[in-house]
């Protein structure tokens, strides 16, 4: 798979609906510290391939079913702390956005994805890549980002501003100059902020220092 390493499809399929299970799995017992991926109950799908589409769809219902047993509010692990368990809910909804698109690439398709969608997925990963040290900040200090999709739906939830000051590194929706800016659809401006496709095979146009950019699609790995 070009976006997943030596992958197959097999394995991606498997590593969406195992990923699923292991979220409800973390729910519903109330972690407060990381499930190892091979205690998942029930981690692999059968080899017949509908009862394999069977098992993919019902793990995200057991996301739902975790959080309604134990709570929208319970606060459970995440790998950005702890937070409500209803957390989980958008982070799986994303990160099964993202694979969709490795599949529909990897098969050579289109992928299509409504803007508002998009736009909340770029959201979301933005907000956990500002929290989440594990590879260093995303930014230098004095650099700032600035997206902003082209979607005229999207109006002030299509722009993002990413910034690392003497506070740290911080986001908004607000309207900025950074030390680089990219503009296009929501859509291609998530699948580059991912590393799933490069700004030149996409409709993006990118103003400024580009190797700030650079610099964080190497600290920001999907």
């Amino acid at each position: 798979m070009p976006t997943c390493g030596d992958w197959t499809l097999k394995q991606l399929f498997r590593h969406v609906g195992r990923g699923n299970r292991w979220a409800a799995q973390i729910i519903l017992e109330r972690r407060n510290q990381p499930l190892d991926p091979r205690d998942v109950r029930d981690g692999k799908p059968p080899d017949d391939p509908d009862a394999a589409a069977d098992w993919l769809y019902h793990g995200a219902e057991l996301i739902s079913d975790a959080i309604d047993r134990v709570g929208a509010e319970t606060r459970v692990w995440t790998f950005v702390g702890p937070r409500p368990a209803g957390w989980w809910i958008r982070r799986r909804l994303h990160e099964a956005t993202v694979h969709r698109a490795d599949a529909a690439l990897a098969l050579g398709v289109p992928f299509e994805l409504s803007p508002d969608l998009a736009a909340d997925a770029l959201s979301e990963w933005i907000d956990r890549v500002s929290v989440d040290r594990r590879h260093g900040p995303a930014l230098e200090r004095g650099q700032s980002i600035h997206l902003h999709a082209t979607d005229p739906e999207l109006g002030p939830t299509g722009e993002w501003m990413i910034v690392h000051d003497e506070e740290g590194l911080w986001w908004s929706h607000d309207h900025g100059k950074g030390s680089v800016a990219l503009r296009g659809p929501a859509k291609d401006l998530l699948l580059a902020t991912v590393r799933r496709i490069s700004v030149a095979d996409a409709d993006i146009e990118v103003h400024g220092d580009t190797a700030v950019w650079d610099g964080w699609l190497e600290r920001t790995p999907f």
